[in-house]
């Protein structure tokens, strides 16, 4: 939100928001930012996955292949223990929201690795995601291949100005085949690629006024201009 601008004013009418939150999307798409919006509009924690910590994502751009497995194990152990902490937190602390869903981290896997790398993954996630909480609501926040290339030039992380098209689009491909067919949760595809939460205020105002009567299904989200 520009800094002149009136923070949205949100009416809930009595409608309570679902109490875990899991945004994903791909590279660049704006999961953290809006996590951290209605972090603040619910007063609710951030789960967030910290990608800044992995030590070999820097790596993994620079040489996919080298690189692949540890990033990906690094990921999957550093996410199963943020699930672990919420999973075994206090029922009276604030609910929250997640810039991830830990389903995710196999899509990534079977992108990235080979057959033999994918065996040793698959081995360790499926002993470390047992009993993962489900989210009450997962959000995607769908968007181009120009769209998420331009946002990862603007936020200017050095490392990830070597992520290609190719990979993009891969990812993209993914996630689409992957909420294709996802049921575990309700789900709110949102078109991304005009929706501009942080500049714009209406379109996080519609967002957050749509989400709010989801109780269950699969449903799309486009911004209204006016």
């Amino acid at each position: 939100m520009n800094q002149d601008e009136v923070p949205p004013v949100i009416n809930f009418k009595n409608r309570t928001p679902p109490r875990f939150i899991a945004i994903e999307g791909a590279i660049g798409v704006g999961k953290t930012t809006l996590a951290r919006q209605l972090a603040d509009t619910f007063n609710y924690q951030t789960l967030l996955e910290n990608a800044e910590q992995n030590p070999f994502l820097e790596r993994f751009y620079q040489n996919q292949k080298h690189a692949a497995l540890a990033t990906q194990l690094f990921f999957l152990f550093q996410r199963s223990q943020q699930i672990e902490d919420l999973r075994q937190g206090d029922i009276f602390e604030p609910v929250r929201v997640s810039d991830f869903l830990i389903d995710k981290d196999k899509l990534f896997a079977q992108l990235n690795l080979d057959a033999d790398e994918f065996q040793l993954y698959d081995k360790v996630f499926q002993q470390l995601t047992i009993d993962a909480p489900k989210p009450d609501l997962v959000i995607y926040l769908q968007a181009s291949v120009d769209v998420l290339l331009a946002r990862i030039q603007n936020r200017g992380v050095e490392f990830e100005q070597r992520i290609s098209r190719n990979y993009l689009e891969s990812i993209n491909e993914a996630y689409s085949e992957f909420f294709l067919y996802y049921d575990d949760a309700p789900l709110l595809i949102v078109n991304a690629d005009e929706m501009d939460v942080v500049n714009r205020s209406n379109d996080y105002t519609q967002l957050v006024d749509y989400l709010l009567n989801i109780r269950s299904g699969r449903h799309y989200f486009n911004p209204t201009f006016f």
